[in-house]
């Protein structure tokens, strides 16, 4: 059986940690400086993968 390839938007936009997947918040990638302070700091943190999308997406990772 052939090896499954790695998906690389997703590979870009997901970090795998030891137990779950962090993305980053949307909005943070441009025009930042429009945008208030408390929101681009929050953005700086990411947030994590819901566990139905990280059970949808592991094969991918």
């Amino acid at each position: 059986m052939p090896k499954i390839k790695t998906h690389k938007g997703t590979a870009k936009v997901v970090r795998k940690r030891k137990n779950d997947v962090v993305i980053g918040k949307p909005g943070s990638r441009h025009n930042t400086g429009s945008k208030s302070a408390s929101f681009n700091r929050s953005c700086r943190k990411g947030s994590n993968l819901s566990k139905a999308d990280h059970n949808r997406l592991k094969n991918i990772i």
